[in-house]
């Protein structure tokens, strides 16, 4: 892999990813900053996705050896060096240059999950290259023959863990977006020239690098075949009608995939129950981070009944995971595994490898450290016991 590649020093003063995203706030354009930023409509569900991790609080223990702990996670047989990994996110070589590559780069490095979005302007196969262990996260195309041949070019390339979108029915009204003057594909005018020339970094280090040592970039892997280019005047991007999905379809890719299937996107216990049934390896509980239906229930809230649902499979959440303290949150409740995902695409943007990386250590840090103050010495160890919940002032039992 060579040599770690060094954080600049003008990116010392992050100590936390809430900090990625105020330094991307500057150095992105506005509508590139506000695509990975926002959410659907008013952001109720994005606020309540933070607001689910306050309304818990820790209950610690005290005087545990807790100089061996470890945060290490065994996930689908591979051991994992720390209980999170990176979601996929679409249009990540837009903000970073090579943002899919960078990402995959540093949780290779890492040893994390990395999960690479259909939604992604570099090709799958150029990705796995880069991380034999990433994970390939699908949006279905409209017809049977196309999500099969798209399955069969994700294995043909090496993919094992496959991940299926499945809260993207129809189109989500990111009012933002059109605010701020993003689409896709991205329009040119001279809104978008602006942003581009008041935004040096990005436009030299990011988009025209782009342009003169890949060419223009397109949407790569919705399709088995390469779709439409992310800057066109007058291209729509073919999105393809998702609204007939059904479970015929779930069984069907089951059928055809032989390593772990992964369903995304799922907030009721009896979707998660009837996935598994139907052959599902895992279950992430997920809203889209607040970007699909606006006033979709938080994950951390509907957690406990899917894991009650579901005791045969891992049961993973992402959504609103920002800090150390919401990943044990999450473990506490039920989750085998999370996923974040805005400040790691804001970290790639600003820092490329070396920020994603300092983002992996500062939230393992944080993992590591709270445990240590918890009295945990082992992710496994985490249960409901270690928290008391705002909603109902409850007392743990007393449990000698």
């Amino acid at each position: 892999m060579g040599a770690r590649p060094a954080l600049a020093a003008r990116m010392r003063h992050i100590l936390c990813l809430d900090d990625f995203d105020q330094a991307a706030r500057s150095h992105l354009p506005l509508p590139v900053y506000s695509y990975i930023a926002g959410a659907a409509e008013t952001n109720q569900s994005f606020h309540a996705n933070r607001e689910a991790f306050r309304q818990y609080e820790f209950v610690p223990r005290v005087l545990v050896d807790i100089t061996g702990r470890d945060t290490g996670i065994t996930l689908f047989g591979q051991r994992f060096e720390a209980p999170f990994g990176i979601a996929p996110m679409g249009l990540a070589a837009l903000s970073a240059y090579r943002g899919d590559i960078v990402l995959a780069a540093a949780a290779r490095r890492e040893n994390i999950p990395f999960v690479m979005s259909g939604s992604s302007l570099i090709r799958l196969e150029d990705v796995v290259k880069v991380n034999p262990d990433a994970w390939f996260q699908a949006y279905l195309p409209g017809d049977d023959s196309g999500m099969l041949a798209l399955l069969e070019r994700a294995r043909q390339a090496g993919y094992k863990t496959l991940v299926i979108t499945l809260d993207t029915p129809a189109a989500a009204n990111r009012e933002n977006n059109v605010r701020a003057g993003f689409s896709i594909p991205v329009r040119p005018g001279v809104r978008l020239a602006w942003q581009g020339m008041t935004h040096p970094r990005w436009l030299f280090g990011t988009f025209l690098r782009t342009l003169v040592q890949h060419g223009m970039p397109h949407f790569e892997n919705s399709y088995a075949t390469r779709g439409a280019p992310i800057l066109s005047p007058n291209v729509e991007r073919n999105l393809g009608d998702r609204g007939h999905l059904n479970w015929h379809h779930l069984r069907m890719i089951r059928a055809h995939w032989s390593g772990p299937l992964v369903v995304k996107g799922v907030l009721d216990a009896r979707d998660a129950r009837r996935a598994a049934d139907e052959g599902a390896n895992g279950v992430i509980v997920s809203n889209h981070g607040g970007r699909q239906l606006d006033g979709a229930v938080a994950p951390l809230r509907v957690l406990q009944r899917i894991v009650e649902a579901c005791p045969d499979i891992p049961v993973m959440l992402d959504s609103g995971v920002r800090r150390g303290s919401d990943v044990l949150k999450a473990l506490a409740l039920g989750a085998k595994f999370v996923f974040v995902g805005r400040p790691f695409s804001f970290a790639a943007a600003v820092a490329g490898e070396a920020g994603v990386l300092h983002a992996i250590d500062l939230l393992k840090a944080e993992v590591s450290r709270n445990m240590a103050l918890l009295g945990v010495t082992a992710v496994d160890q985490l249960d409901p016991d270690c928290l008391i919940s705002h909603a109902t002032f409850s007392q743990p039992e007393y449990r000698p």
